[in-house]
Formats: C-alpha cells, sequence, structure tokens
C-alpha cells in the first residue's frame, strides 16, 4: 500500500525513548514502523495504538535481519523518509575493571550498536535517497549517548561504541549530502524504567545539572523531531543532557 505521508522506521520503538520517538512522529503526521528484537507483542499494541502504524521484528545482531527489516519497511507503504536508529544494548561493567570488558563484550556492543545503524543506513539508501527527489532530504537521526562525548558510561566499550557512533554520523552526514541529512542526540540520564533504580546518577542530574532532573523520554523525542523537521542540519551531535556537561 502507498501513502502520501512520510514514514518513519523506528528501531528499538517498543518502550521507553524509542516509543516516545515513534509517538511523536506519528503525532508530526508520519507513518511509523515500529520495531523490536523480541518484544513483539508490546510492538503490535504500539502500532495499533498509532495512526498509519506498523509493526516489523528484526534482530540488529543478524545482516539477514537488517536487510530484510529495511525491505519490508520500504515494501509497507513503497517510501521511506526518516531512519531513527535507536535501538542498542549496553553491558554495565566498573571502568576500572579491565579484565572483564572482554572481547565477546566489545564484538557483541560494536555490531548492534555501530556496524547495525551503519547497515541499515546502508541499505535504506536509495529509498532515502527518492525522498530527496520529493522536495525534502531524506533523514538519518542516529541515537547515541553523552558517554560517546565524555569519559563516562555504563562500561568502556560501551561509551566508545557511541564515541564510534557519532563519528559515523559526521563521516555519513558528509558521504552523503545534500540528498541525505545525518545528524545524532546524545541523551544522558534519560528516565526509564531500566534508571528507575540509578540512585547514584538521579541525585547528579538533580543536584548537578542545570536543568535540575533527568530526561524524560518525551524529551529525547523532541529533541529527534526537532532535527528531522531541519532542512539544514546535519552532521550534527545533538548533546541532550540538561546541561551537564557545562558543570
Amino acid at each position: 500500500m502507498n501513502t502520501t505521508r512520510p514514514v518513519a522506521l523506528v528501531t528499538g520503538s517498543t518502550s521507553g525513548i524509542g516509543a516516545a520517538i515513534a509517538r511523536r512522529l506519528s503525532k508530526d503526521g508520519f507513518a511509523v514502523i515500529v520495531h523490536s528484537r523480541s518484544s513483539a507483542e508490546a510492538g503490535h499494541t504500539l502500532a495499533q495504538d498509532l495512526p498509519n502504524a506498523t509493526y516489523v521484528q528484526a534482530d540488529l545482531a543478524i545482516e539477514a535481519d537488517r536487510e530484510r527489516l529495511i525491505s519490508e519497511a520500504i515494501a509497507i507503504w513503497g517510501r521511506l523518509d526518516v531512519l531513527v536508529n535507536n535501538a542498542g544494548i549496553s553491558r554495565v561493567i566498573p571502568h576500572g575493571d579491565l579484565l572483564a570488558a572482554a572481547p565477546d563484550v566489545w564484538q557483541e556492543l560494536h555490531e548492534v550498536n555501530v556496524v547495525a545503524p551503519f547497515r541499515l543506513v546502508a541499505y535504506a539508501e536509495s529509498a532515502l535517497r527518492d525522498a530527496a527527489a520529493r522536495g525534502k532530504a531524506g533523514c538519518v537521526i542516529n541515537v547515541s549517548s553523552h558517554a560517546g562525548v565524555r569519559p563516562k558510561g555504563a562500561s568502556i566499550p560501551y561509551a566508545a561504541t557511541k564515541a564510534a557512533l557519532n563519528h559515523v554520523t559526521r563521516l555519513l552526514a558528509l558521504s552523503l549530502a545534500p540528498h541525505i541529512r545525518v545528524n545524532a542526540v546524545a541523551p544522558g540520564l534519560v528516565d526509564t524504567p531500566m534508571t528507575a533504580d540509578w540512585a547514584g546518577a538521579q541525585q547528579v542530574w538533580k543536584e548537578q545539572s542545570p536543568m535540575r532532573r533527568a530526561a524524560s523520554p518525551e524529551d529525547i523525542a523532541q529533541a529527534v523531531a526537532m532535527l528531522v523537521a531541519s532542512d539544514y542540519l546535519t552532521g550534527e551531535i545533538l548533546l541532550s543532557d540538561g546541561g551537564l556537561n557545562l558543570t
């Protein structure tokens, strides 16, 4: 089926930041493809809650699934205008415990957090260029982390993958311009069920960040929507940490 609406694929979008992005882009008039690796029931439920939305399941650690995700996403409405690479994984390892950051951890995080977003862009490139032919440049938004900008994060391998994703963002922005814009949002602490018991981090954001709180998923979705709406910005890493980086 075809649609005159622009179409956005949001990976990892059945909960948290990804779900907020999917809801915000739907509100902004996009047809949305919801995605997850395993939470299919939640994905179908969210897609049913949104107008002009559908769900596709895929494991982004598997190359064949990456290709299938993009091909199915394009086939649904015959176009793809926006790709939001939100899906990612993390491992909590103290930065000083070097031996615990074993090679398999590095490889697992790198495959999902760096290789997968790059490969999804590669598979989506032609469709995103077609978006430009309709009058508005195709758009890629990578969801990174403040851990890729500052020496922070759940583990050194995780932080390193987000730093790599930031640089991939800039390289792709240069390579794909002007027909495809590529930017990233780099959140700090975000209030989700996963971070609810992170007492130390919660205290830091309440006491030290200028905004005196962690971000909500909707805050990050708003930042993504702003970059999607722009016709000019590309190659930017939008640090979204409530100003903590200033302290």
